[in-house]
This record gives C-alpha cells, structure tokens and sequence, in this order.
C-alpha cells in the first residue's frame, strides 16, 4: 500500500467549491458518457456519518476501457468498470475506487477542506503517522500538466472571472490571495499482485496527481458557469444530468451487445516469466516448480468477465 498526502489551494471559499465540486463533477459525467463508456450513477442518497453528521452517498459505475495505458488494456475484459462511493460530509469527504475484475486493487482518498492557504500541519483524517517526505503541495498555477489536458480558457495566469472580479493569478499567489481555500487529501492505493504491486502503485499516484492538478484548476476557471447557485439549484442540476448520462451510456451499451465477442478466452498467471515481462516487469531466475516442496499458487486475471 502506498500513502501520499497533497495539499491544493484554490481562490475560492470552502463554501463556493462545495458548489463548484458537485457542478464539476455532474458537467465532467455528461462530457463523457458516450460510445458504450462513461458514467452511470448507481445511488445518490442521503447519509449520515457518526462523527461528521448528514451527508451524501453517491456510487457510480465508471466504464473506461480505452483510456487504460496499452500494457494494462491487453490483460483486463472488453468490458469491465470502476466503482466509485463518496461519502460527502462537507467540510470532510472520502472517496473510494475499486476495478470490477480486481479484488485487490483500491484507492482511498479522505479530503478536508478549510479556508486557509495549506498551512496547517495538524489536520487529521485517518489513524497513522505523516510518512517523512509524503506531503506534496500541488500549485494550480505553476505545476505542469500533461499537454493533453492543457486549454488557454483554463490556464489560470490568463483566467478573469467576471463575476467575482478575481485573477489572474501571478506566481506567489497563495501568500496574499483573498479568498483563499486549501484541499486536504489522504490518497491510499493498494494493488496487491505479486509482480504488478510497485509499478501499478506508482502509475496510479503519477495519475492522481494530474488529475487533481487538473480538476482544481477546472474548479476556478469554470468559476462563472456555477457561481450563484445555491445548493438547491446544483442538485436540480446533478439530476437533469444524472438522467441523462445514464440514457446515454445505456443506450450506446444497448446498441454494443451484438458486437462480436473473441473467439477465446485467455487468462494469465502472475507468476508466468513471459507475461511479467511483456509488461516490462523484471524477473529473477526461479527455480523449477516441480521440484520445490513449496505448494505452487498463482493469482490469475481472468480477461473475460463473469
């Protein structure tokens, strides 16, 4: 398991980003939903935590086969999804992920927001010491992120909302920016396969930080598209989306079941030196299994769903 701490602060109030925070996240389900993948939200209700109090639980089914990196797409089902949970209990949320076909992958990231510049050292999400070095502060500004990703109507030195009167932002931001709000995340990802553990840890962590990167920056130069409604309106706009993101990732589902399926079923064993290194894993020499007095287990990825 691999533990990482980021700290990400935006212009904004903690208040205002929970607004923007559920309007992103509706707009980004609706962009992309289509071609058989997206985002189908399962449930979206209201909970209650013992300690933060009345919240939302949302779960969704997120399908996203073609985005994968090659060396992972070869070994998972034609179709499979990631499951996401969020618990929102505003000033505090936690977030859970897990991959349909892999028991032992997950990811948890536990948030708190506040309303300072990422100063203070005593906030505490989980049971656990700080790991010496595992705090990353993340500059929506200046911190680079894949050119994939980069748009001039997002980059924030050139960003002016109208409706608030803030920006552009100039590097040093965050010493004298009013308002100003920090991101708080705790991000635990596991992915216990003997052979895969370290560099699928290290692609997901590489990932989440560009996507964190991305989505903050989102957040405050989309500032003018949300802000003004009240929670009320937000959520009467989560659910014309909602509705209409499940139709269309439905739909194209619907029209994708007569594809052809292939004419086999291939499965891999973790522990097999060829498939290890066709995905650019070291090996050792190991010795002959039939004559080892160890029982002999292997983990196997299944690639055609149940």
């Amino acid at each position: 398991m691999l533990l990482k701490e980021y700290r990400i602060c935006m212009p904004l109030t903690v208040e205002e980003y929970k607004i923007g925070q559920l309007y992103m996240i509706s707009k980004h389900s609706n962009e992309q939903s289509g071609g058989g993948e997206g985002v189908e939200v399962v449930r979206n209700q209201p909970d209650t935590h013992p300690q933060h109090g009345l919240g939302q639980l949302t779960e969704k089914r997120i399908y996203l086969n073609s985005k994968l990196p090659s060396w992972v797409s070869v070994f998972v089902p034609r179709v499979f999804y990631v499951t996401e949970k969020a618990w929102n209990f505003y000033p505090y949320t936690i977030t859970e992920y897990s991959v349909s076909f892999l028991p032992k992958f997950s990811i948890r990231i536990e948030t708190r927001f506040e309303n300072n510049n990422g100063d203070n050292n005593n906030v505490s999400m989980t049971e656990g010491e700080r790991e010496e070095g595992s705090v990353s502060h993340l500059d929506i500004l200046i911190d680079p992120i894949p050119d994939k990703h980069y748009k001039e109507t997002e980059d924030l030195s050139r960003w002016v909302s109208e409706k608030t009167g803030r920006g552009p932002l100039v590097e040093g931001w965050r010493k004298d920016s009013t308002p100003i709000m920090c991101s708080y995340k705790r991000v635990q990802c596991s992915f216990e396969v003997y052979g895969f553990q370290g560099k699928t840890e290290d692609f997901i962590h590489r990932n989440i930080q560009d996507i964190l990167l991305v989505g903050h920056r989102q957040a405050v130069a989309w500032t003018d598209e949300w802000h003004g409604m009240s929670l009320e309106d937000v959520r009467e706009y989560e659910r014309q989306i909602q509705e209409q993101t499940n139709s269309k990732l439905k739909s194209t589902q619907n029209n994708n079941t007569a594809a052809p399926r292939p004419a086999y079923s291939r499965s891999m064993s973790v522990t097999d030196e060829r498939s290890l290194k066709k995905m650019g894993v070291k090996t050792m020499a190991m010795s002959d299994p039939s004559t080892s007095t160890l029982p002999h287990s292997t983990v196997r990825l299944n690639s055609t769903p149940e």
